[in-house]
């Protein structure tokens, strides 16, 4: 992460902090990044892709958010 970027997360922290926003724009803030980043469950990339999960786990790169393994695929 670059240093802007890490200022910009920091900002955003602290602006959700300040002005004590709803779950709903947390939510929307969070499909919004999910969108960007084109995560999906291993579930749901081995079925798009046709792929086995087992194949999926170890051939591409997952990333544990709140306990679940997405696969982040914005290349």
């Amino acid at each position: 992460m670059t240093e802007k970027e890490r200022v910009t997360v920091e900002k955003f922290g602290n602006f959700v902090m300040r002005n004590n926003v709803s779950k709903t724009f947390l939510v929307e803030i969070f499909k919004l990044a999910g969108n960007f980043l084109n995560i999906q469950t291993i579930s749901d990339y081995s079925r798009t892709h046709n792929i086995s999960y087992q194949g999926t786990k170890k051939c591409r790169n997952t990333e544990k958010i709140f306990g679940v393994s997405w696969i982040i695929d914005n290349d």
